[in-house]
């Protein structure tokens, strides 16, 4: 696991997304998730922002620290739900017009590469016409893996998806600075306004 060096000064690129979708999954990084949900109400307060967290993002954030700073209630968390009153996948995918993913571990990311949807946020993520920014966060020298390489060209070519490449930062385990970092939220920002942008201009 690679955590960034330093966060940088809290710049705050134009967004105008006004529904956004914030899925963490279980990079180390999905710590700052309260955090960063904080400074999302502060400098963007007409945006409503929804949380999803996966199985393995609740290893490192509490649903109650998200729901807290949130401002949306309690996060969704990723798993079909044993006696649903609403088919999920379809609302996640209908409701944001924005979509962050961050961090986006590997596997994560392989299995979205993959055109699996055995979660509803993955699903969801399948199906939504919404732009979508990841932001892989990997374990040292994670970024040099072949089959990740592919698994990030593959979703480059969706027209609806930004994938933001990982920063420098250290590892957790070896103290050793090196590529694995996930983009700061800023940068992931700034990059989904740009692909939103596109997108609709595309569209018109």
């Amino acid at each position: 696991m690679t955590a960034p060096l330093s966060p940088p000064a809290a710049a705050t690129p134009p967004f105008h997304g006004k529904r956004l979708l914030y899925l963490t999954t279980g990079g180390i990084q999905a710590m700052l998730l309260p955090n960063w949900l904080s400074w999302l109400r502060t400098h963007y307060p007409h945006t409503e922002v929804r949380s999803v967290l996966t199985p393995s993002a609740r290893r490192f954030v509490g649903t109650t620290a998200v729901a807290a700073v949130g401002g949306g209630g309690l996060p969704t968390i990723d798993v079909w739900p044993d006696e649903p009153d609403r088919a999920l996948h379809v609302h996640l995918a209908a409701w944001p017009d924005a979509v962050l993913v961050h961090p986006a571990t590997m596997h994560f990311i392989a299995r979205l590469s993959l055109g699996l949807a055995d979660t509803p946020a993955l699903l969801a993520l399948q199906c939504t016409r919404a732009p979508i920014v990841i932001c892989p966060s990997l374990p040292p020298d994670g970024h040099h893996n072949p089959a990740y390489q592919r698994h990030i060209l593959e979703l480059s070519e969706r027209e609806n998806v930004t994938v933001l490449p990982p920063v420098n930062g250290t590892s957790v385990t070896t103290g050793q600075e090196g590529i694995g970092s996930a983009a700061f939220l800023p940068h992931a920002l700034s990059a989904l306004e740009d692909l939103r942008a596109w997108t609709q201009h595309d569209a018109s």
